[in-house]
């Protein structure tokens, strides 16, 4: 299910993105972008560390199904070149593995409320939490 899942994230990030021309980390709750053709976003940190592109050890699976939770306060420590293609992330949660193409942030940039609209479904589906757990 998981090369599934890369599959289909590959097919949709290989879309022709237009050029990316300013990239802006707004540490540590989000990133700003633009493109060469007026298209801007601004991508919470939260919503970055939950569409990872990597495999994460921290997530639940329910019936093939992974899901991140409990990332709503995750910040970014900062943010390393990859070529020029794109970054990687380095969030506070030490979630380090996710590199972030221009053309992967320009698809969760165009495609952010269909996304987190998803996500909250998902959340509530498996009774899970944008909210981190409470220390006991």
């Amino acid at each position: 299910m998981l090369a599934i899942q890369r599959t289909i994230r590959r097919i949709h990030t290989s879309v022709d993105a237009p050029r990316l021309t300013r990239f802006s980390l707004g540490a540590p709750k989000k990133v700003d972008l633009e493109y060469v053709n007026g298209c801007r976003f601004s991508l919470s940190a939260e919503y970055l560390r939950i569409q990872s592109p990597a495999a994460d050890g921290k997530i639940r699976s329910f019936g093939g199904e992974k899901v991140i939770f409990g990332r709503r306060h995750v910040g970014i420590m900062s943010a390393e070149p990859v070529g020029n293609y794109g970054v990687r992330i380095i969030f506070d949660d030490l979630h380090k593995t996710g590199i972030y193409s221009w053309d992967y942030f320009y698809y969760l940039g165009s495609n952010k409320f269909s996304l987190m609209r998803n996500y909250i479904k998902t959340l509530k589906k498996h009774g899970l939490s944008r909210d981190p757990a409470k220390r006991k």
